[in-house]
């Protein structure tokens, strides 16, 4: 193997907000943010979704939406349609 080319591995702490469940794996992810989790310091990523709230791993099927229908809305037609309504 060469060296000096594989990228360094080390503990990153995953947040799901959709469940609020938090897990400890090593990945090479890069992150500014970080939170301490039993009393150690870990680069922070938050995530949609994760295998704690994915369907197929659970068996249930759960509607996240974490940005609302009505944001969603105005970032697709945002004035224009509104505009249209009052005419």
């Amino acid at each position: 193997m060469k060296t000096g080319i594989h990228p360094e591995y080390r503990d990153v702490l995953f947040f799901d907000v959709s469940c609020d469940k938090k897990f400890v794996i090593k990945s090479t992810i890069q992150t500014d943010l970080t939170e301490t989790f039993e009393g150690q310091e870990y680069p922070l990523v938050k995530l949609d979704i994760s295998s704690e709230s994915h369907p197929f791993y659970t068996g249930t099927q759960k509607i996240v939406d974490s940005e609302g229908r009505i944001e969603k809305f105005r970032k697709k037609f945002g004035g224009a349609y509104a505009s249209k309504l009052k005419k």
